[in-house]
Order: C-alpha cells, then sequence, then structure tokens
C-alpha cells in the first residue's frame, strides 16, 4: 500500500488541480481508480487508454483540447518517451499511479511516480500488488464511494480488507467468501463490475455519458437498477455478455479436453481476451490459460497461470514486434500473426508441454 507521505504527496498533488485529466487503463480498475480520484476532488476529465501496451503520443492532444493543467495516469504500465517528452515541453506536472512491475529507468525525473512496487527487491518486483482501484482509495476515503472501490479491487481478483464492511452494510450485494473472484462472478455487485468492463467497450460518445454518469451515481443501485439514465450501459452489457457467453461455452469445451496448457482463438469484432481469461482461470485454476484474438496482422493474447510473467517476457524478447506484460500470474502481450505458431510452440518448451 500507499505510505502515509506518499497519500499526503498526491493529495497535495490534487489539491493543486484545477483542471486535472485523468488518462486510466481501459478496464475496470482503470475506471475506478479515476472515478474515486474525481469525486474526491470534484473536478477533472476522465480518458480511458486503449492503446496497448501504452499510452501512446496519440493522447497528448487531449491535454490541448480540455485546456489540463495537471495529468494523472493511473494504472497503465507504459507510457511513450514521446508522449513523456511532449508533456515535458509544456511544463504541466504528472501523477503516475501503478501497480505493475517497471524498470526505474523508464520514469522521467520530472515524473511523480507512486508504485509500491518499486519498494520490493527486483527479485520481487514481478508479484502482484493491491489494484491501483486500492491506493485511490486510500487517498479519497469517501464511505460513500466505498462500493466504487470494491469493483475496481475484486475486478483485478483482489479481496481488499474492507470488503467485510461493504458485505456487512450491503449483504444482498455479497456473497461470503475470501476469494475475489468468487464474489466478482456470483454476487450483485460483482455484476456491476462486468457492467463496468463491458461498457467500457462501446463507442466513445457513450463511453463519455457513462463516465458522466458514474461521476453522480450515489449508490451501487443507480447502476444495477436498470433506468433511462443507465439504458446505454445496461443495453451494451446485454449485446457483449451475450456474444462473450457464446464464446466461453466453446472454451470450456476446450479447457475440459486440454492438458494444462489450454489455447483458445476467436476472432471478430469484439477483443474479450482478458474478460475470457479471467473466468477460464477460474474454472480451471490448475491449468495455464492462453486466449488468442486475431485481428488484422496482430494477435492479442492474454495469458492467466503461476509465475507466467518471466516466460512470457522471455519468448517475447525473442520475436520481432512482440509487446507484453503484466503481474506475475496475470499477463498481455501482442504478436505478430505470422508468429503466433512460432509463439505457441515456444511456450509449450518453456512449460515443457511440447
Amino acid at each position: 500500500m500507499l505510505n502515509k507521505k506518499q497519500v499526503e504527496e498526491i493529495k497535495e498533488h490534487l489539491d493543486k488541480a484545477q483542471n486535472p485529466l485523468f488518462f486510466f487503463d481501459n478496464d475496470q480498475d482503470g475506471l475506478c481508480s479515476f472515478l474515486l480520484l474525481q469525486r474526491y476532488l470534484g473536478r477533472g476529465r476522465g480518458v480511458p487508454i486503449r492503446s496497448f501496451p501504452e499510452l501512446t503520443e496519440d493522447y497528448f492532444r487531449k491535454i490541448d483540447e480540455l485546456k489540463a493543467d495537471y495529468v494523472f495516469i493511473l494504472d497503465k504500465p507504459l507510457v511513450s518517451k514521446e508522449f513523456f517528452e511532449k508533456i515535458h515541453q509544456i511544463n504541466i506536472p504528472v501523477v503516475w499511479i501503478d501497480h505493475h512491475a517497471i524498470n526505474r529507468e523508464d520514469i522521467p525525473d520530472f515524473v511523480n511516480y507512486y508504485n509500491p512496487l518499486l519498494e520490493e527487491s527486483d527479485e520481487k518486483n514481478y508479484l502482484i500488488a493491491p489494484p491501483v482501484t486500492y491506493y485511490c482509495y486510500q487517498i479519497s476515503q469517501k464511505k460513500q464511494d466505498l462500493w466504487i472501490a470494491i469493483i475496481g479491487c475484486i475486478s483485478d481478483k483482489f479481496l481488499p480488507e474492507f470488503y467485510a464492511q461493504f458485505k456487512k452494510e450491503n449483504p444482498e450485494l455479497c456473497v461470503d467468501s475470501d476469494s475475489a473472484f468468487d464474489v466478482f462472478y456470483k454476487s450483485p455487485i460483482g455484476k456491476i463490475a462486468m457492467i463496468f468492463g463491458f461498457a467500457l467497450k462501446d463507442r466513445t460518445t457513450n463511453v463519455i455519458s457513462m463516465l458522466k454518469f458514474l461521476i453522480n451515481a450515489k449508490t451501487p443501485y443507480d447502476v444495477l437498477d436498470e433506468n433511462n439514465k443507465n439504458y446505454t450501459m445496461h443495453n451494451r452489457f446485454k449485446e457483449i455478455n451475450k456474444k462473450y457467453r457464446q464464446l466461453l461455452i466453446k472454451a470450456i469445451k476446450i479447457g475440459e479436453n486440454s492438458t494444462n496448457l489450454m489455447f483458445f482463438k476467436y476472432s471478430g469484432d469484439l477483443s474479450i481476451s482478458s474478460d475470457l481469461s479471467n473466468e477460464l482461470s477460474y474454472l480451471f485454476p490448475e491449468k495455464i490459460i492462453v486466449v488468442i484474438y486475431v485481428k488484422g496482422t496482430k494477435a492479442n493474447i492474454s495469458i492467466r497461470g503461476k509465475d507466467i510473467r518471466n516466460p512470457l517476457l522471455k519468448i517475447l524478447e525473442e520475436l520481432s514486434g512482440a509487446t507484453g506484460g503484466g503481474h506475475g500470474d496475470a499477463v498481455g502481450a501482442q504478436v505478430k500473426i505470422e508468429d503466433l505458431d512460432i509463439f505457441k510452440k515456444r511456450l509449450e518448451n518453456v512449460l515443457g508441454e511440447s
């Protein structure tokens, strides 16, 4: 967790920001991190980052468009050098809060960087840290936003200690379990988390409308109970959930007949490989789960499995143009379509499945 000094420093940055711009990763952890800080401060705009794996130079224009005087980067493991070069030229303060492993040399001197993993030794730098949502709730401490903090945490497979308090106050939204994914997949608060995740995959105009709605939402029931204000969110959830369930059924059949290493490949207009790999790892906890989404010339890959990060990074180093990273047990990668068979074969060799 963040220490007291770090929390106070971030609060000082927030207080100084009159028109902050929050760049956040395009998932529930990123979204909930933004909501917690924006609702704490009462001002600022949010921009979900859909580029993978880094925050690219293309997003710099948003700073000028929205006339931001402060930039906050939430739950994004990589930021391009070009983005930082441009932002340094205009002398706007940057606060970057993250929980992924990172090379210290990738953090410019002018950036205010907060990541408890940097306090660990290099050997431990791949371990899973609490989600950025957890750190942002440390900062905000707004009890009325506890539900948002729960959603961000369970979506990143982390059950915070304050879940007990939330369950005591909202038993009808919870399940009795010590497993974050039990809560995510089996409870009403977990359904809200899924609504958040799928709604982020909508058109930009609908995502902006969702952000405005969530900034003002008072309780989880404002999201859970469908009405004219959240209709678009629910409609998008239903649309994606239908496709998601169809893919999940196919993947489960493959999982039931696979070895300890499971590959599931799909294509189409919807990238939900991270969602699929998470649920498949929940259903098949002893397997290495590899979900591959193919579109155009690239394959987006989500992998779940114990200590999978280091083997993945070694494989990616040998493939031209390949990128990736993540946590110890949950990683993502992107490789060229023509290298996909090589990637699979090398992964099998590393894991002894050939």
